[in-house]
């Protein structure tokens, strides 16, 4: 319990600052891309930033996995935070990097008893359609074939994609860019149904709640006719005590 409570209190404390990392690393990662005549050393401090906020989210995971009581419960439980940390290991490409730090922040989210699953879904939209936005730009800028040349084309594309609309006025050619797109699909499709069900849930509960207080009014109203009967009947009987002889 101490230890648990000792991961619990590091989860709390680092909820913030982890989640300001992350807004640092995103602009990190748009400057490179929106500001093309960024020099090689301004690239270099941008990539710095970005490993560093990574390396961040890698000291949280290690510390975590250290202040829990299961360890081999916690990686079991916890695998999707363990492969964004080793993913950019693995192969040091930004995209890798992007979708690391965007699978630890959404964790740690969720581990956030006080962030509402609206606020959650709002940013998540949010954080998908810029990174994805920058992500294709990024890959398709230079393809000879592409036609996602500006961040006005890549976020027209990010916003068709998720929304699973695709008027195929902008697509990506390359194959890293049409890997991003069934990403960006598949995010849409999965938060569009959160959304679809969170509505619904909240529809439900408020027609049980009004079922309740109606159940509620109609047992005190039954309650009352039976009160009110049982007080004839006393009325009732001492009338005709008072009149017999």
């Amino acid at each position: 319990m101490r230890e648990q409570s000792a991961q619990d209190r590091w989860e709390q404390w680092t909820q913030r600052p982890l989640l300001a990392l992350a807004v640092v690393f995103a602009v990190a990662y748009a400057v490179p891309i929106v500001d093309t005549s960024a020099d090689r050393a301004m690239t270099a401090v941008c990539t710095g930033v970005e490993w560093a906020v990574w390396g961040a989210f890698a000291v949280d995971y290690a510390v975590r996995l250290a202040l829990t009581s299961d360890r081999r419960r916690f990686v079991r439980t916890h695998w999707l935070d363990l492969c964004a940390v080793v993913l950019p290991m693995v192969q040091q490409l930004k995209l890798l990097r992007l979708v690391s730090t965007l699978l630890l922040v959404g964790r740690r989210a969720r581990m956030a008893s006080q962030i509402r699953m609206t606020t959650y879904v709002v940013g998540a939209v949010v954080g998908l359609l810029m990174f994805g936005s920058l992500a294709v730009l990024s890959v398709e800028r230079e393809s000879p074939d592409g036609n996602i040349r500006t961040l006005g084309d890549a976020l027209w594309w990010s916003f068709t994609t998720m929304t699973t609309v695709g008027y195929g006025d902008h697509a990506p050619t390359t194959g890293l860019g049409r890997l991003i797109a069934v990403g960006l699909m598949l995010s849409g499709i999965a938060l569009l149904g959160v959304v679809t069900a969170n509505i619904a849930a909240w529809f439900i509960a408020r027609f049980d709640k009004d079922d309740v207080e109606e159940r509620a009014q109609t047992e005190a109203i039954l309650a009352l006719t039976d009160e009110v009967r049982a007080l004839r009947a006393e009325v009732a009987a001492l009338r005709d005590r008072s009149l017999s002889p």
